[in-house]
């Protein structure tokens, strides 16, 4: 077995495409982790911004709360249409795609890639902010902890949907059962203690009351719970993912994601008003994420709060996993319509877009380094892209009704009417109270990224016209054959190899010797042993060996500039640089050995023309065959 095979593991044949497909038990973790984890940091999001309050700011969080959970029924109807309508999946880019037009597809586009990033990025960081909860001397390594998972997350990721989805079941479900017991020990004391229980464990003293409440502080507080909703089209995104019958497995998994975490908003709001829990200031000493106070308060800092921690900080982390589930998927559907390079449409050795994965993986890492992988800063960049992504989808799905008018087409468009309404007052609510704290980073990153897509398209579009033909091969008269140039650095059986190839494809063959010190004696010698005598004996013209001076020691310019004006001198002729290279056995020593021949091909390429032509002469180290 390789290293490839062990990390990644072994390739799998379309063929066996179907294994590879998913049930709703397996679509939860797969494609609600990102959900049902918001549940840890949404509402510690809000209670953030209430921190200037006190004490007083903690019984806000209901009413914020229940607003939330109201908007994300809203969705929540409307993308079990999206589903059904579009079972093919691409969610909100292939809804405005196919409805409100090109740009309006871009808008989306855009405004999900952002939110993919940003979601990976925050499940990441989060996932961190409750292990330092429990472990405050971890502060300092929070950034090469966020790195360590991201890469752990993409490594499973590049296993397959099947492999994600059983490393993720066992601890998203952990989590899951943790998270309502400790909601429902917590109710019953609520209950017992006559609405006021007193916690297990000392909570931090809450802080002073710095200001007094505004409408504005409270449409700020609601546009950073509002993260908790972020995810939520993942399912719609990937409905192809799921086994037969596609639609109603992708609906069960929509339906079990959003009820769990409506639950679990009403629960951890609930208990948060009672016991009286204030946010605490992330990033700095004595922070401890909501959920530890609460796990701790309910319960004390016993067995079962490390447990509880430790599913928190497992899903928090693992949650960036919904991301790199639909990343992937969204840019092959870009890439199918030529605005991201087609690599992104090429399924790798697992039945994964590979290049999507490692793409997210790239732009996320980025982003925790960039931000210190601390939560708070990352929060006022997110949910911009979601809920613009949420309104163009509903938008979209109104117009869908309309030209395809059906059985209850009115109540349907008017359910995603008033779900575009909704998402859209949210955006403007989202973008004017985030913008200041680093809204605006992603407001410039959409627009940037619908130039990017546009000239990647045009791109697409300059080289389909330049090589369009309709003319037929020249069967007849194809001109006079090849002039072969081949570098010989020394005599060897791999320069032997070479020369006997280019030999079969041309009688006019120029052997090329770069000699920095101007002293080729001993080629010249094994080249009139060696080369022109066999050659005169079988009746041929033998290769002729030029030495080019190189005085400052380049070995790659002087070739290329010989067949340069080779090529200018013949203008009627093509030109075939055969190149002869060593093929290592074993690929650490690919590190022991110059790489001039593929620089020099990389560079032909670069400044070559289409009557040049490059040809490798590999010649194998390992064992013969």
């Amino acid at each position: 077995m390789n290293i490839l095979d062990f990390v990644v593991g072994k390739p799998i044949k379309t063929s066996d495409e179907r294994a590879e497909e998913i049930g709703p038990a397996q679509g939860i973790p797969i494609f609600g982790l990102d959900a049902l984890s918001s549940a840890a940091y949404g509402p510690e999001a809000a209670l953030s911004l209430l921190i200037p309050l006190g004490v007083a700011g903690v019984r806000y969080i209901i009413p914020v709360s229940a607003a939330i959970i109201t908007l994300l029924a809203i969705v929540y109807f409307s993308y079990r249409q999206t589903i059904a309508a579009y079972p093919s999946g691409g969610g909100s880019y292939t809804v405005a795609r196919f409805n409100l037009g090109p740009s309006a597809a871009l808008l989306a586009a855009a405004a999900l890639l952002a939110d993919y990033i940003l979601t990976a990025a925050v499940g990441i960081s989060a996932g961190v902010g409750a292990l330092v909860s429990a472990v405050p001397s971890l502060l300092p390594h929070t950034v090469s902890l966020c790195v360590g998972i991201l890469i752990v997350v993409t490594i499973l990721n590049l296993r397959g949907v099947r492999d994600a989805g059983a490393a993720f079941a066992a601890p998203t479900y952990l989590f899951l059962v943790t998270l309502f017991i400790t909601i429902a020990a917590g109710v019953v004391r609520v209950a017992l203690a006559g609405g006021h229980p007193a916690p297990a464990s000392p909570l931090p003293p809450p802080p002073g009351a710095t200001e007094a409440v505004s409408a504005w502080l409270l449409l700020k507080v609601f546009a950073s719970g509002c993260t908790a909703l972020t995810g939520v089209e993942a399912v719609s995104n990937g409905v192809k993912a799921f086994r037969e019958p596609a639609v109603e497995n992708a609906r069960r998994t929509l339906t079990a994601i959003i009820l769990l975490l409506a639950v679990l908003l009403a629960g951890i709001s609930y208990l948060v008003n009672c016991y009286g829990i204030a946010a605490t200031d992330p990033g700095q000493p004595g922070y401890q994420s909501v959920l530890s106070l609460l796990a701790a308060a309910v319960f004390g800092k016993g067995v079962f709060y490390y447990v509880t921690m430790v599913s928190v900080l497992l899903v928090l982390s693992l949650s960036a996993n919904t991301a790199f589930a639909d990343f992937p998927r969204l840019c092959r559907a870009i890439a199918q319509n030529n605005y991201l390079p087609h690599a992104f449409g090429y399924r790798g050795r697992r039945l994964v877009y590979t290049y999507g994965i490692v793409a997210l993986a790239v732009l996320c890492g980025g982003l925790l380094i960039l931000f210190g992988g601390v939560t708070d800063r990352l929060i006022p960049l997110y949910a911009v892209g979601a809920f613009l992504a949420f309104t163009l989808s509903q938008a979209g799905m109104v117009m869908h009704w309309r030209k395809n008018r059906g059985q209850n087409w009115l109540r349907k468009a008017a359910v995603n009417g008033i779900g575009a309404f909704v998402t859209g007052i949210t955006v403007i609510v989202v973008l004017v109270a985030k913008f200041a704290a680093g809204a605006w980073i992603t407001l410039l990153f959409i627009p940037l990224t619908i130039l990017f897509f546009s000239s990647i398209r045009r791109h697409y579009h300059s080289i389909r016209m330049l090589t369009a033909s309709m003319a037929p091969v020249r069967a007849v008269s194809l001109g006079e054959p090849p002039i072969v140039v081949i570098p010989v650095e020394h005599w060897s059986v791999i320069a032997r190899q070479g020369i006997e190839f280019a030999a079969r494809l041309s009688p006019e063959v120029i052997a090329l010797h770069v000699d920095p010190a101007e002293h080729a004696e001993p080629l010249e010698t094994n080249w009139e042993n060696y080369v022109e005598r066999p050659f005169r004996e079988a009746g041929k013209e033998p290769p002729r060996l030029r030495v080019l001076p190189s005085p400052y020691r380049f070995i790659i310019i002087p070739v290329v500039q010989f067949v340069l004006d080779l090529s200018k001198a013949n203008p009627g002729r093509s030109i075939i640089v055969v190149i002869p290279e060593l093929v290592e056995d074993k690929w650490y020593e690919y590190f022991l050995h110059n790489q001039r021949a593929r620089l020099l091909r990389w560079v032909l390429l670069a400044r070559g023309n289409e009557r040049i032509f490059t040809v490798s002469a590999p010649w194998y180290a390992g064992p013969r065959k």
